[in-house]
């Protein structure tokens, strides 16, 4: 829907209102869209939104720059892990009621991502 959407914009609104300074903001394929691509802009905001297949509101502008590239890739090496915590962590949806017992079941669960990670980041 567009409530991620309008929450963006917003948090977007809270940490720079009236910016004039170009910020970029990095998502995922649901967020390229024509409106929200546009009121980014309005924002003098940068969208480094990964594109979807067809119809993209994503342009050459935007994908040519070499910041554009580096953005995907930031944006892939949050996303893993998080992806990986939803899937084989259990972190899709909660098993605990409280925000102390959230944080410290997703603290524990991020570290055990890092220790899976960890092989294949040390030499061979």
């Amino acid at each position: 829907g567009h409530g991620e959407r309008k929450a963006a914009l917003e948090m977007i609104n809270r940490h720079s209102p009236g910016s004039t300074r170009r910020l970029t903001l990095g998502a995922d394929k649901g967020y390229d869209s024509a409106d929200f691509v546009a009121a980014l802009r309005r924002m003098v905001v940068t969208p480094h939104v990964a594109q979807k297949a067809r119809h993209s509101a994503i342009d050459g502008r935007t994908t040519q720059h070499p910041g554009y590239a580096l953005s995907q890739r930031c944006r892939k090496k949050i996303e893993e892990p998080l992806g990986w915590a939803k899937t084989v962590g259990g972190m899709a949806q909660t098993l605990h009621r409280g925000l102390d017992r959230v944080r410290a079941r997703f603290t524990m669960t991020m570290a055990a991502c890092n220790l899976a990670r960890l092989p294949k980041l040390l030499p061979t």
